[in-house]
């Protein structure tokens, strides 16, 4: 069974067909459309899944937001357009012919990502630090999936009550601090307006301001991680995303769990599928 794997994110959408090996034979991707509203996103996924559809027998959508029973909604509009209420399995139904499933992209990360980690390993929390911070969660080697479709928004926890405000309406969140938005959104002077990749680039130069920036952001999630041990008593905790990947970045985050009392250290590991977690974890879903 050959599944047409989709992931939406904040800046882009990526296709892939994946077949019962979990082999992905083709691939691709574009950017999420600048607009960000049905429409728009309606047009992009038309778009990107045109050539692929046809050598499918049916679809897994994993996307960045509130997924509930097939629709769509944008817990921060900034990431995702303020899209709510989107019909996502529907419409993609209408588009490709094809029967399938939807669920949260960081959810279907997690899915992936367990499946690469050892037997013995039945607790599991994964993060993925991007243009936003979301996460899934593996109990009992199950993927904790809540009634309303939050479960695993672990980016919208506290971690500063005087912080920045939030896109999901809240002050604090770990997403307005630790993510690449957030990273971007704090910068000041010769760094204000630049991208959290050419931030990264400036801290690998000892650039002091960035340095402190990668830093805030990984003493956040520390943090998190450390509630998040408090919270499931995980097994280990993954570390996923393109700010959660940056070089080094891993080791930040380490450097700073370790300042936490012992009883909240557990072991970190860096995403063994990286970009393609995703569209793994959708398949892999589908398939089940």
């Amino acid at each position: 069974m050959t599944i047409l794997a989709i992931d939406i994110g904040g800046t882009k959408l990526a296709a892939a067909l994946i077949d019962d090996q979990l082999t992905i034979v083709t691939r691709c991707e574009q950017a999420t459309p600048a607009s960000k509203t049905p429409e728009a996103l309606e047009t992009a996924l038309r778009e990107l899944v045109a050539p692929l559809a046809a050598r499918a027998t049916r679809f897994a959508v994993a996307s960045t937001g509130i997924i509930q029973h097939g629709v769509l909604t944008s817990i921060n509009p900034a990431n995702l357009g303020g899209l709510e209420n989107f019909p996502l399995t529907q419409t993609l139904t209408q588009i490709t012919g094809l029967p399938g499933i939807a669920l949260n992209d960081a959810q279907a990360a997690a899915w992936a990502e367990y499946q690469a980690l050892s037997a013995t390993v039945d607790h599991m929390v994964f993060l993925t630090v991007s243009t936003g911070v979301g996460g899934g969660v593996i109990s009992h080697g199950t993927l904790l999936q809540g009634p309303g479709g939050l479960a695993g928004h672990l980016g919208h926890t506290l971690a500063d009550p005087n912080g920045p405000r939030c896109g999901c309406g809240r002050t604090g969140c770990v997403e307005a601090i630790a993510s690449g938005r957030g990273i971007a959104a704090a910068a000041r002077n010769d760094l204000a307006g630049l991208d959290a990749k050419t931030i990264f680039a400036h801290a690998r130069h000892e650039h002091p301001q960035a340095l402190a920036l990668v830093d805030r952001s990984a003493r956040t999630l520390a943090r998190l991680i450390a509630d998040i041990k408090a919270a499931f008593d995980c097994q280990c905790v993954v570390i996923g995303g393109s700010v959660g990947l940056a070089p080094g970045y891993l080791e930040h985050v380490h450097a700073a769990l370790m300042q936490e009392p012992a009883v909240y250290h557990v072991e970190l590991r860096p995403a063994h599928y990286r970009q393609d977690a995703g569209l793994l974890g959708a398949a892999l879903f589908a398939k089940e």
